[in-house]
């Protein structure tokens, strides 16, 4: 039966995308957004004769790109150091590239070309020389720089027995619910985005940059999906924001970076264990799954970096959906550092200012109504990759408390992985646990975790592509284990293997539908996602996913009738122009 569920589910996916209703949509070509960098590479495109000044040309950009092995990933950052390499040195043109490297982490190129002696900085981009070959840069001259961003994603995706076959428990009383959401048997939707903008910098002297970016998504979705079968689009803002940057690095290669910025913009810490999802997407915006929106409606920021050390401050108010917004706003401090190679640390305070977000307990705390506002969270994590073929160990904790009520509420994970690198497919493993406190209904403390706004994608803190639309990142226990493949350069496959428990059988504040379990073992999911990065502006991936609920969400007591295995597929193209 599984098996010909899974044959529907393949055949639904290449029915909608021979379908003439697919809906086309955007999203970025890779998740470039403070992943971790693998590798720097400079190419000189035309190099001088003369090995002395391909050495300093490319120790010049080296210097100005600022961003070195194991560093956080900002594309200002890059594109701004490139840009004052082109103003101080001999450089023509430089492109810079972002491919998938070891783990999740980023290789970047930048590739250079020498300018000749005899000529001046030579200038570019659509609106100075009236090409169209020039795009996306409009205008690019004495280090300011103008570009443009285009990108699209049609996106396919199926279920079969999503909310295990009873959407009218699972999502009861749900507000994103608009006429018949998937369900039992097989079913399928077509959604996707357009992500178009403008963005820019300009030098305010030597050392310092002004740079600003403004971009608008359209998005749509048609099918019947997770919460709706109606037809949607939605046109909106996505980034809008401005900001200062500058810094120096000194001859002996000591590096200090600072950057301000405030406005519409996207934000995360670490690997999205606190902070990863500061927008929301589906209901009326549509692309519920293909995730286009991230930036936040005001973010706050401000960084200094020295070497490898950075301490940011930051006031996020989350961009949520008006149907559950919960005007929740967020001000914290990170600090994150290298101390010994291979080996990277961080900490984070951050307190919860104002919010409606409520809590629910079968005991609550006397004397005041509970909720997300005065919560504060302290946070401390590491990461030790001696290499990038060999072990690798990380661990993170943290501990909520609340200004207004007794509180106790901890997340831990701990993972050990290896990668071998010299073997067919460099195939990496690793296993991961992690826990979200659940509520003790025998004491008057409150300890249920609140995941607040953690995310990312499937290899971070979605757990599990199916079971995290049933079950978030609160009063869980989670095992996995991980395999990466490369059977060649440009193709990867990731699978995973899931069991999910609970850490309490009191579930107040989750799916209303298990407000109450009947035991502590949630189910297990096994899924399948592959990569193919065709080349550097055309990506592909498809995934497919078993999920099976376990004896405390069959013998719930808000659960009744039979609970079928929901099966997931989906296939999407991200196209950057």
């Amino acid at each position: 039966m599984v098996i010909s569920r899974v044959f529907g589910l393949v055949a639904g996916v290449l029915f909608f995308l021979a379908s003439p209703s697919s809906v086309l949509g955007q999203i970025s070509l890779l998740d470039e957004v403070g992943a971790q960098i693998e590798r720097v590479d400079v190419v000189l495109t035309n190099p001088s004769p003369d090995p002395a000044v391909n050495a300093r040309v490319t120790d010049l950009v080296r210097r100005n790109l600022r961003l070195f092995p194991s560093d956080r990933f900002s594309r200002n950052t890059a594109e701004i150091g490139l840009a004052q390499a082109r103003r101080v040195g001999p450089i023509d043109e430089t492109t810079l590239s972002v491919a998938p490297g070891s783990g999740g982490a980023l290789v970047l190129t930048v590739e250079v070309k020498l300018r000749a002696a005899s000529t001046n900085a030579s200038e570019r981009g659509a609106l100075i020389t009236g090409n169209a070959t020039d795009l996306p840069v409009l205008f690019d001259r004495g280090g300011t720089l103008l570009t443009t961003k285009l990108e699209a994603l049609p996106m396919i995706y199926s279920n079969a027995n999503a909310w295990y076959g009873r959407p009218q428990e699972f999502l009861a009383g749900n507000p994103l619910v608009a006429g018949e959401p998937a369900g039992r048997h097989t079913t399928g939707w077509a959604e996707g985005f357009l992500h178009a903008g403008v963005y820019g910098m300009t030098p305010l002297s030597d050392a310092t940059f002004a740079y600003g970016g403004l971009s608008g998504i359209l998005s749509a979705s048609s099918g019947r999906e997770l919460f709706t079968d109606e037809t949607r689009k939605h046109f909106g803002a996505e980034d809008a924001y401005v900001g200062l940057v500058g810094g120096q690095t000194s001859e002996q290669g000591q590096r200090l970076v600072w950057n301000v910025s405030m406005g519409r913009k996207r934000f995360a810490i670490g690997d999205g264990f606190l902070i990863a999802n500061t927008a929301s997407n589906g209901s009326t915006r549509g692309a519920l799954q293909s995730n286009p929106r991230w930036a936040a409606d005001m973010l706050v920021l401000g960084q200094v970096r020295y070497n490898k050390s950075l301490v940011e401050a930051f006031y996020i108010d989350p961009d949520e959906l008006p149907v559950v917004d919960s005007k929740t706003k967020i001000a914290g401090l990170n600090v994150e550092t290298s101390p010994v190679p291979g080996l990277d640390v961080g900490a984070t305070y951050l307190k919860v200012l104002d919010s409606t977000f409520g809590y629910f307990a079968t005991k609550p705390p006397p004397g005041t109504s509970m909720g997300r506002d005065g919560l504060s969270v302290f946070d401390a994590r590491a990461r030790w990759q001696p290499g990038h073929s060999g072990i690798h160990v990380a661990a993170e904790a943290a501990l909520q408390r609340n200004d207004r009520f007794a509180m106790r509420a901890t997340g831990v994970s701990a993972e050990l992985g290896y990668k071998f690198s010299e073997a067919t497919w460099r195939p990496e493993v690793s296993y991961r646990i992690a826990k979200f406190s659940g509520d003790d209904g025998s004491t008057e403390r409150f300890e249920r975790w609140d995941p607040l706004l953690s995310g990312g994608n499937g290899e971070q803190w979605v757990q599990g592509i199916n079971h995290f639309k049933i079950f978030q990142n609160s009063n869980l226990v989670a095992h996995r284990l991980q395999f990466r493949l490369r059977p060649s350069p440009r193709f990867e496959l990731v699978p995973q293997i899931w069991v999910f428990q609970a850490d309490s059988t009191t579930n107040l504040g989750g799916n209303p539908a298990l407000s109450f379990l009947g035991g502590k073992r949630l189910g297990h999911e096994a899924n399948i996602t592959g990569k193919w990065f065709i080349s550097k502006s055309v990506f592909v991936q498809g995934h497919l996913a078993a999920t099976f609920p376990g004896s405390g969400v069959r013998n719930a007591p808000g659960v009744s009738g039979n609970l079928h295995p929901w099966l997931s597929a989906m296939v999407f193209v991200r196209v950057a122009f």
